[in-house]
């Protein structure tokens, strides 16, 4: 499929390899079963099929075999990858997603396969700027669900249909005559995106075509965000060993806040979240002191970060 092969390409920057394998992430649903087809017409015998068994309902392994099963008769390489040990209670489809990347990744870099493909979609890219939305989220949230993003160990992840609509993908099975999964979490009120796939449904001027292509300008801006904020800092930060000073005099409010969380991240402080980051840039705008994880901040005209002798949040810590 010449569409898909010159997706890819963009994606990567360069036709795929002729002895490059690229492996493709099949759950047995719809989506990722037409990214599996129309990948092995587009690659052939490069093509790798990754499923996850979560073992979070009954069936699971079951489904796994199934996907097992169709590779065999598409002569396509499969390998079932399981996420064993305990699972956690809250927010277990968040920490599913996290094993999932990892479980894969980890099976592409130790096979020797740099590219990981998912059958994300232009609906569930609508459905997750609507949910974020809901949630307040910034630029960078906005911008929904990424092309193309690195994973550990050199793995990179690609979204080659995220501009295909969803009923264009289960059209490709039903041609193909296979059965998908029907995963019953996809219809369950309990989950957020369970309301925004129906409220898509329900509302004709809400296009998912055009929510999608929203969410590709709002990543053009977050690039160009992140290229004005390697700028500033490049002109406005002095690292030394011991810590940073910022000079953020006349500067707009979400370049500071760049410029914040980076200055945090280099002196140990791990992806602190948007709400603590707001915090500590109040606290600082109005001349106080504050604390993040091991990073004591002080305003002035230069704002100066640097490992805090005792652990506070911003919330708490003296002015």
């Amino acid at each position: 499929m010449r569409a898909l092969a010159d997706s890819v390409a963009t994606l990567i920057g360069r036709p795929l390899g002729a002895a490059e394998g690229i492996a493709i992430a099949v759950s047995g649903g719809p989506d990722s079963l037409a990214l599996l087809l129309t990948t092995r017409l587009a690659f052939g015998h490069r093509v790798r099929a990754l499923t996850v068994d979560h073992g979070l309902r009954a069936g699971s392994s079951a489904e796994a075999a199934g996907v097992a099963s169709i590779c065999d008769k598409l002569g396509i390489a499969h390998a079932t990858l399981c996420w064993d040990g305990e699972k956690p209670v809250a927010n277990i489809h968040a920490a599913a997603r996290t094993a999932r990347y990892q479980l894969m990744g980890d099976w592409c870099a130790a096979n020797g396969v740099s590219w990981l493909a998912t059958g994300h979609h232009a609906d569930d890219q609508a459905e997750t700027l609507l949910l974020r939305l809901a949630r307040g989220s910034g630029v960078s949230g906005l911008a929904g669900i990424r092309r193309v993003r690195a994973l550990a160990n050199g793995v990179t992840l690609l979204r080659p249909v995220l501009d295909r609509r969803r009923s264009e993908l289960h059209a490709i099975v039903g041609a193909a005559g296979l059965v998908p999964v029907d995963d019953p979490s996809n219809a369950d009120p309990r989950y957020d995106r369970t309301h925004a796939r129906a409220l898509l449904a329900q509302t004709d001027w809400l296009n998912p075509e055009r929510l999608a292509a929203a969410t590709a300008h709002l990543a053009d801006a977050e690039a160009a965000l992140d290229w004005t904020a390697d700028f500033a800092w490049r002109g406005r930060a002095v690292v030394a060993p011991s810590h940073i000073e910022l000079d953020i005099a006349r500067l707009p409010a979400e370049l500071i806040r760049r410029l914040v969380v980076r200055a945090l991240q280099v002196l140990g402080c791990n992806a602190p979240s948007g709400p603590e980051t707001a915090v500590l840039m109040t606290r600082l705008a109005n001349g106080q002191t504050a604390t993040l994880g091991p990073v004591k901040v002080t305003s002035g005209a230069i704002w100066r970060f640097e490992i805090a002798t005792s652990r506070q949040t911003p919330s708490s810590a003296g002015s």
